[in-house]
């Protein structure tokens, strides 16, 4: 499954149990229709939370505003509140990550994508790893 949309907020690196870390972060899909018998265009915004379990170097390129373009499947969490109340969630557990644009004042040289290559201002590639030096 793909989504495209915009980041809402910087993501948030969690370190769970046995070591383990995820990149948590919450995108907002934006869509607009003309509802039938209306010339008036609606508009909807759906927010998405999103898990990336591959590596936390791309964290830091994942900020408020970006566009991202990721690939993945949904997931759903049933649990109970304290209260006795059921209660569920859907994640979409992204497999790869594609980097659109950035927000305003970011820095020009950042990668396409996690698994892809740090594009510079000449044209040139050069290979990312998860053990970015900055």
């Amino acid at each position: 499954m793909e989504l495209v949309g915009r980041l809402t907020a910087d993501a948030i690196v969690k370190e769970l149990k046995d070591d383990k870390k995820v990149v948590n972060f919450t995108i907002a899909i934006n869509n607009s229709y003309r509802p039938k018998d209306s010339n008036e265009l609606k508009k909807q915004t759906t927010y998405v939370d999103c898990a990336y379990w591959f590596g936390t170097g791309i964290a830091p390129f994942l900020t408020k505003g970006r566009l991202v373009e990721l690939f993945g499947n949904i997931g759903a969490k049933a649990y109970l509140t304290m209260n006795g109340e059921a209660k569920a969630n859907l994640t979409f557990h992204v497999i790869h990550i594609k980097l659109g644009d950035k927000p305003k004042g970011s820095k020009p040289n950042e990668p396409a994508s996690e698994t892809g290559e740090l594009v510079t201002e000449t044209g040139s590639a050069v290979p990312l790893t998860d053990d970015l030096p900055f």
